[in-house]
């Protein structure tokens, strides 16, 4: 029995001192990896002011808060306060426009949970702005955003209002409806709320940190469209036919520059389903696959690597590797080929090198701090200009040459 009970604790022990090392070991390797330095190694040349990355999570909103953490850069450039807006209150405005838009063009039109960046501006200047302390916008009972279920229901009410079961479009009954499924599922919004010890409503707020829409536009580069003129860029995302100014395919790169370098960030409506978009190093990148530049490039390590071997780590994001040149031709055939689409929305906050002194921008993400630079990703010169679908700005932040050929003031 004695011996037993001594076996029975020589193994008890055993267990816990092995339980006990291998925490010790997961805790070590989870430390070595936090301590990890990523593969690319950066230097900020350039950051405009802007505000703390936020998390989209399940909302499939990132023109929002895209849009709405460039509202706020602005706001803090203008009048040095830094505000925590509530992305949710534009998103129920864009969901309201969308709808009553779905219908009245017979459902030939979009009516995802997508938009751009200037939507967010149209719902400031529409409905004013309220902070996210005041309507966090949560669906109840959830700690992060998750709008796949209100997403189904919008859609699923506009064909029962198109269908026209009655007979007829009931307009006087569809928007009380869609404001009370916003209401149930990203909550009612206060008529008024508290900031820094006063009473606002949301136009007032808006009033109180007043911002033109007037001083804003979208540019990009085309070469299927007339230079230096405003077109209706042709994107499913852009419900509301906002026009974006043309100009040549190095000029848009050096506005990019221009408005970053006088302190002003610039939304980017860009694609980011390229394999050279990772989530695991945080960098957008234009890979050049050509076997023999990859050896050049580090002929230590590659000297010896088959060309199978070679290919099979391009993409692994584990070496600095050379990138394409980029054309103009080549972001063209991009958009033409949908190779690039509007799949995502996010704010271009600065300008940095990497160890090899390449070019790259500093953007701000909105899938929390996520990746080893903490929700901001380095996107290379290369991948900006293959990759950009348009730009929002300040029309301050641009060049008074590029002011004087797209005649805007």
């Amino acid at each position: 029995m004695t011996s037993n009970f001594i076996k029975y604790q020589i193994m008890k022990n055993f267990r816990i001192t092995m339980l006990l090392a291998a925490s010790m070991l997961f805790s070590i390797q989870m430390q070595a990896q936090k301590d990890e330095k990523p593969v690319y190694q950066f230097t900020d040349d350039v950051e405009a002011p802007h505000t703390i990355v936020q998390n989209q999570a399940q909302s499939g909103t990132c023109w929002c808060f895209a849009g709405t953490g460039f509202v706020e850069a602005e706001i803090l450039k203008k009048y040095d306060v830094a505000l925590n807006l509530s992305e949710m209150f534009f998103v129920r405005w864009a969901y309201a426009q969308k709808f009553n838009r779905f219908v009245r063009l017979h459902s030939a039109t979009n009516l995802s949970c997508g938009g751009e960046v200037f939507d967010v501006l149209y719902a400031l200047d529409a409905n004013g702005m309220i902070t996210e302390e005041a309507y966090s916008g949560l669906v109840p009972g959830f700690e992060r955003h998750c709008h796949w279920e209100l997403q189904n229901v919008i859609e699923g009410y506009a064909k029962v209002v198109t269908k026209k079961s009655n007979g007829r479009i009931l307009y006087d009954v569809y928007p009380k409806m869609v404001e009370s499924t916003l209401d149930a599922y990203l909550g009612e919004v206060p008529e008024d709320f508290e900031y820094d010890g006063a009473q606002y409503d949301p136009k007032s707020f808006a009033q109180k940190y007043k911002l033109d829409i007037n001083d804003y536009i979208q540019f990009s580069s085309y070469t299927d469209q007339e230079m230096y003129k405003p077109f209706l860029i042709q994107i499913p995302d852009n419900w509301t036919s906002t026009m974006t100014y043309n100009m040549g395919f190095d000029e848009m790169m050096a506005e990019l520059d221009n408005a970053l370098n006088n302190g002003y960030t610039v939304g980017w409506a860009e694609d980011v389903s390229d394999k050279g978009f990772s989530r695991k190093a945080g960098v957008g990148v234009v890979l050049d696959e050509d076997i023999d530049k990859i050896r050049e490039s580090n002929p230590k390590k590659f000297k010896k690597m088959s060309d199978d071997e070679i290919k099979d780590i391009i993409y692994k994001f584990e070496d600095v590797l050379p990138e394409k040149e980029v054309t103009e031709e080549m972001h063209q055939t991009a958009y033409d080929d949908w190779s690039t689409t509007d799949d995502h929305s996010m704010l271009i906050v600065g300008i940095a090198h990497d160890q090899n002194g390449n070019k790259y921008y500093k953007v701000k993400n909105s899938w929390g701090e996520s990746g080893p630079y903490k929700g901001f990703w380095y996107c290379s010169d290369a991948y900006v200009r293959l990759h950009t679908v348009f730009f929002t700005v300040n029309k301050a932040g641009l060049s008074d040459g590029i002011k004087d050929k797209l005649s805007i003031k």
